[in-house]
């Protein structure tokens, strides 16, 4: 037995490895596919080294590098799994990561390695080692003095290869997991349906603790031979200067409303470019309308989750219908089935949509009753968005069953952030709702009930500070004297969302 997500690598590899670049950085340096397989391998018996074993959790809490490619490359080859962390979550968070995950090793910026120490050896993590934004730390190090050679370890197609944690409407994260063929499944797919090839350099400017980095822009490129432009975060500017060199980017709809500002962007700018993509939040249709007028270029949407990479896609070939996301994509089946009875609905009738393929996930990390729930008997996931499908056969979302906000790209959930804003002295109760944003696609809104000497905006913002990850944090928090309910007193979220629709209009 081969190791499965690696041999896509291997099979995939040019004549002469060290002849084609893998990763180019804004400063000009350049890692090849001999690099690849060397520094992968190295990582892969530092790993050993530190006892990690077949099966392990690896979690890494680090800035964007190449290295950090590496090490997930070599936990794969490793046999462990790898469980990249946001770079945002803050000390309480992590804790529950590592303690849930109970990850063997953890890798996190130097700078914070103090401080993250005795929330690690409380979580039960037998090392703890560093890798800063430039590549190196304790783990790069601990790879330098691996010896060469490294034979990987087998893992078959249904073997764990990560664990992503994706946040639940009530209660604590869960940890989704991927196993090598959801993984190397989706990126052949992608490959085919995406047109890419070994001659295709792609603007990565993602980040690699997320599935659309990591996974989907990351292994596409390692399935062909590929070349990535390795920018450390979004800037515009820089973005635009790399197009006449490269062929395609992937992004979220904040990329496409950064780079609209830049009057340096135009079809002759764009020339050399054959794809622009977004997911992992709804791009308005008028970014769309205005990114084909000032390109001539039509943005490929998309629809993925955690829990099963892609699922859709607008075609290369044919019409790219803004506000939608394409078709299911191939050996990928959907359907939109009525919430309550579950009975397959008619083209263009909204309801639940269900999914079911070899991108789709093997359940949550030891929650059984929770991944029971989620899988009907025939073997469809409910995703908890919901869709139609019309007539043409192109599939909309139109809502979340579960008030999942996706801002800038991230999975934002209203109960932590009420959790939060209603322990605050003086507040009654809270709604965390997401609203249009032209640039973050949805932004996070709370509304509050306020009681005697309650805090002002400024105030609750402040001891939100340090308390979540600042992606999850609102950027407006508004007053009302109570929240809607209806007859069951439950809170009416969608009288919300209507009621301060346009508050991010201008």
């Amino acid at each position: 037995m081969t190791n499965h997500l690696f041999s896509l690598v291997r099979r995939t590899l040019p004549a002469d490895p060290a002849s084609r670049v893998f990763i180019e950085t804004p400063e000009g340096r350049r890692y090849s596919y001999a690099d690849l397989l060397e520094r992968s391998a190295a990582y892969a018996a530092a790993l050993k080294a530190l006892g990690v074993r077949t099966g392990d959790r690896v979690a890494a809490q680090v800035d964007k590098s190449a290295e950090v490619i590496f090490l997930y490359l070599g936990a794969v080859r490793a046999g462990a799994v790898f469980l990249p962390l946001n770079t945002a979550y803050t000390g309480p968070e992590i804790a529950y990561f590592l303690s849930d995950a109970e990850a063997a090793v953890f890798v996190c910026d130097p700078v914070r390695a103090a401080a993250l120490k005795p929330v690690a050896e409380t979580a039960g993590v037998r090392a703890l080692l560093t890798l800063d934004a430039s590549g190196r730390g304790t783990m790069a190090d601990a790879a330098d003095r691996a010896p060469p050679g490294f034979a990987d370890v087998a893992r078959g197609p249904d073997d764990l290869a990560a664990i992503l944690y994706t946040s639940g409407t009530t209660g604590r994260s869960k940890g989704a997991m991927l196993s090598h063929d959801n993984l190397a499944s989706n990126a052949l797919t992608l490959v085919d349906y995406w047109r890419f090839t070994a001659d295709d350099v792609l603007i990565h400017a993602l980040p690699v603790f997320h599935t659309h980095g990591l996974f989907v822009a990351t292994n596409i490129v390692l399935a062909t031979g590929g070349t990535m432009l390795f920018l450390p975060k979004l800037d515009a500017k820089l973005i635009l200067s790399l197009m006449p060199r490269a062929t395609a980017m992937m992004g979220v709809p904040t990329f496409y409303t950064r780079l609209l500002k830049e009057p340096g962007l135009t079809r002759e700018a764009t020339a050399h470019m054959r794809l622009f993509v977004s997911g992992s939040a709804p791009l308005l249709a008028e970014t769309h309308r205005e990114w084909s007028a000032r390109t001539g270029h039509a943005i490929l949407e998309r629809y993925g989750m955690t829990e099963t990479n892609m699922n859709t896609s607008n075609p290369y070939e044919g019409e790219r219908i803004a506000g939608t996301v394409g078709f299911p994509l191939p050996d990928v089946a959907l359907r939109v089935v009525d919430p309550e009875t579950g009975a397959v609905l008619g083209a263009d009738e909204v309801g639940m949509i269900e999914v079911k393929g070899p991108n789709v996930f093997k359940g949550y990390w030891r929650m059984p009753e929770k991944t029971a729930a989620e899988f009907k008997a025939d073997g469809f996931f409910v995703t908890g968005d919901l869709g139609k499908v019309d007539a043409r056969g192109y599939v909309h979302i139109v809502g979340r069953g579960k008030d999942l906000i996706i801002s800038g790209g991230f999975n934002v959930y209203p109960k932590e952030i009420e959790t939060e804003i209603d322990a605050l002295p003086g507040v009654v109760e809270s709604a965390v709702i997401g609203l249009p944003h032209a640039d973050f696609g949805e932004g996070v809104t709370a509304v509050v009930v306020a009681g005697k000497d309650a805090p002002d905006e400024a105030a609750i913002l402040g001891r939100l500070e340090g308390r979540l990850a600042r992606y999850k944090l609102p950027k407006r928090i508004l007053f009302a004297d109570d929240l809607p309910r209806n007859a069951m007193g439950k809170v009416q979220k969608n009288v919300l969302r209507e009621r301060f629709a346009h508050l991010y209009d201008a």
